[in-house]
């Protein structure tokens, strides 16, 4: 019963004259909202909306939210996104009133702690990187790619040189080329390396007085370290280049090395990703750069500035700023969450749950490995891309059966079909946080899975309000309706 309400709308619990509350009539008629609105705009006619009252309003999103899967509810090794558990704590901390009730159009005197928190912040940001001069401003991920394209669009144009190309492997989130051509660039995607590792010899092909940028994610969306890093950098630098860093899998570095060191210009973070902002539903998002500091002053502003005669902090606009890219100062309630994680870790901690997260990617791969081969690399760093090519042939089960088998078993599915140059892919990331015995228990319900009648699995999920929809038919003909009168 439960499930059947928290599928339903709220207009199938609607009932003539029901309601939550009722107000009296405005006894202060010359503040009334109607004095305020045109009259062409009002109308006697009540709003078509569910009439409920506050039980059924309650119980109907209670029931929908248990529906949800979540970190907080099921173990969720979505590769490449790093899913990790939220410590409550620094959601406490984050909520606390003297960082919510703030306003950013308040006097910068009276904003001194939160601009505090965000210096902090750039300074523990730019120290990771190992690139000094940060910009807290993007929202997401794919906005601090797009940023940095930006700001090095603009060093080669202050610099009088006409740099049209960005260069990428084959194995880039798909964000990369997409943030290269909104900045305007002309893409050029690399072909499949050896071993899941960049060709050197085509990336040197492509490289002229024209190339403006190389973006690579290290380690790579294979789960691997590219262990030419420092000698694609060098290329780049050579011919006047610059190499971008994508930080979306910094959860295996943390604290170990730093993409300043082995070569990278700029980068951007994923605080919601790798710093444990609440991550998932489109948002929300954090996407902080860092780049060298010959590029600061192309960074958007406002940055922080600390005023060390007085020790006040200020907002400041960096000389040859691209302009804003986003309100205010950035998305203040994932990088608050960010500010605590980091403050509590400290440098050690940092370096501890890298190593925790590279042991637990490698545990699961071992047990895995007799059903699940891992096609690219002996040993991985936070992830590890498996393929299900083999048991597709032989048993005609896929890696979406297994990810929709997952889900009747308590758990959520890993990334599937990503990235492309592995066929069947099935991409696991367990993160630093979960037990030996939960990577056990997904090890063992893998197996069980994997022993089924495929025909089951192809049905599958089976426990779940909606079973499997198509994919195909879903993405083209979208049903988006929040009327009753909808029939679909």
């Amino acid at each position: 019963m439960r499930n059947e309400q928290a599928t339903q709308l709220l207009f199938d619990l609607s009932v003539p004259g029901r309601c939550g509350a009722e107000y009296p009539e405005s006894d202060c008629p010359e503040f009334s909202s109607t004095a305020c609105i045109p009259a062409e705009f009002l109308s006697d006619e009540p709003l078509p909306l569910p009439e409920v009252n506050e039980p059924d309003v309650i119980r109907h999103f209670t029931n929908l939210s248990t529906l949800n899967m979540s970190v907080d509810t099921h173990y969720y090794p979505l590769g490449s996104c790093t899913m990790k558990y939220n410590p409550k704590r620094h959601e406490r901390l984050a909520s606390i009133a003297g960082l919510v009730d703030l306003h950013p159009w308040q006097a910068e005197e009276d904003l001194q702690g939160m601009l505090q928190i965000q210096f902090e912040m750039q300074q523990m940001l730019g120290e990771i990187a190992g690139l000094p001069a940060v910009s807290l401003q993007p929202a997401a991920g794919a906005q601090g790619e797009l940023t940095a394209l930006l700001v090095a669009s603009a060093y080669f144009k202050d610099r009088g040189e006409n740099r049209t190309k960005v260069i990428f492997p084959n194995s880039a989130h798909g964000t990369n080329p997409a943030s290269a051509a909104l900045a305007g660039f002309d893409c050029i995607q690399l072909g499949a390396g050896k071993n899941g590792f960049v060709d050197l010899d085509e990336l040197k092909e492509h490289l002229d007085e024209h190339t403006a940028v190389f973006m690579i994610t290290n380690p790579n969306t294979l789960g691997l370290f590219e262990p030419e890093i420092g000698k694609i950098s060098k290329m780049l630098h050579e011919v006047g280049g610059l190499v971008y860093i994508d930080g979306a899998n910094m959860n295996a570095i943390l604290g170990i090395t730093r993409p300043g060191d082995f070569g990278g210009d700029m980068m951007h973070y994923n605080v919601h990703k790798t710093f444990t902002g609440p991550h998932g539903a489109g948002g929300p998002g954090s996407g902080p750069i860092a780049v060298r500091d010959f590029l600061a002053d192309y960074l958007p502003g406002p940055v922080v500035a600390r005023d060390e005669e007085s020790g006040q902090y200020k907002l400041e606009t960096p000389a040859k700023s691209i302009g804003r890219v986003r309100s205010f100062f950035g998305n203040v309630g994932i990088l608050l969450r960010g500010y605590f994680y980091l403050r509590t870790l400290g440098g050690d901690g940092l370096k501890e749950l890298s190593e925790h997260a590279v042991l637990n990617a490698n545990y699961l791969k071992e047990k895995l490995k007799h059903i699940l081969p891992v096609p690219n690399g002996e040993r991985c760093m936070h992830e590890f891309v498996a393929s299900a090519q083999h048991l597709q042939k032989e048993l005609g089960i896929s890696a979406m059966d297994i990810a929709k088998r997952l889900l009747d078993y308590g758990f959520h599915a890993p990334t599937v079909y990503f990235p492309l140059v592995v066929p069947e892919a099935i991409m696991v990331e367990p993160t630093e946080t979960e037990s030996k015995a939960t990577l056990d228990a997904f090890a063992a319900t893998i197996e069980k899975i994997i022993a089924e009648d495929p025909e089951l699995l192809h049905t599958a999920p089976h426990s779940t309000p909606v079973s499997r929809p198509n994919d195909v038919q879903a993405a083209r003909n979208p049903v988006l309706c929040w009327s009753p009168a909808c029939d679909a």
